[in-house]
């Protein structure tokens, strides 16, 4: 596939998956995160060509022009789409599967000093929601979806939801029947239960005080007849 298909095809990708895109020019010179990814195109073939300190130059500059950095040796694969893209950082040994959506704040990194793939893997069709951060060499499914903020240090099953800090599943998306099956959430009903404990004890203390601010001497109060 030529590189100028590869680049109409992504294209295609950021106006099927952004609504305010109203036409390619835009995309093509108003869209830093379009900006950012054809340009990693050069510096991931310089790289792999082995050529020096080119390829990283060519990251930073991106970097300063675009707000989005992607390491030069992170692998990206078609129909990419950054979306608004500030932030976004991509490491070294990162590689993205087709058709996959990033969002501002985006962080895909890693924990190990050692030159050794150290950075996720993310599968085909994953969307990564604003904030989060998916850190160390993990594997994330096809379908999978990352929500906003979250921290995910473990792998992620295929077509899964993920929030929290640190990451959790929260439920499980069937193409084939196109249902959502949602799990158990412990700290969710944890929380309600607490929220409840502290309604009845307010209740309670409420009751207290209404009975001390009553005047020394008073009748006690006695419910109305029905």
């Amino acid at each position: 596939m030529s590189i100028w298909r590869d680049i109409r095809d992504d294209i295609r990708f950021v106006l099927d998956r952004d609504p305010a895109a109203l036409n390619p020019f835009e995309v093509v010179f108003l869209y830093p995160g379009f900006q950012a990814r054809e340009i990693h195109r050069l510096a991931h073939t310089l790289w792999c060509a082995g050529v020096p300190f080119l390829p990283r130059a060519i990251s930073h500059l991106t970097r300063m022009f675009t707000g989005i950095e992607i390491h030069p040796g992170a692998t990206i694969q078609q129909r990419c789409f950054i979306d608004h893209g500030m932030g976004v950082v991509i490491g070294e040994t990162a590689v993205i599967g087709d058709c996959c959506h990033l969002l501002q704040g985006v962080t895909l990194g890693g924990t190990s000093t050692k030159r050794t793939k150290r950075h996720p893997t993310l599968g085909e069709n994953v969307t990564v929601g604003a904030g989060a951060h998916i850190i160390g060499a993990v594997r994330i499914g096809n379908g999978a979806k990352i929500g906003a903020g979250s921290v995910v240090v473990g792998n992620v099953p295929e077509y899964a939801t993920v929030v929290g800090v640190p990451g959790h599943v929260v439920s499980f998306y069937d193409p084939g029947d196109d249902t959502i099956l949602r799990l158990p959430d412990p700290e969710h009903d944890r929380l309600e239960i607490l929220e409840q404990r502290v309604f009845e004890l307010e209740s309670q203390l409420s009751h207290h005080v209404e009975i001390e601010d009553e005047p020394a001497g008073a009748a006690p109060k006695t419910p109305s007849p029905a």
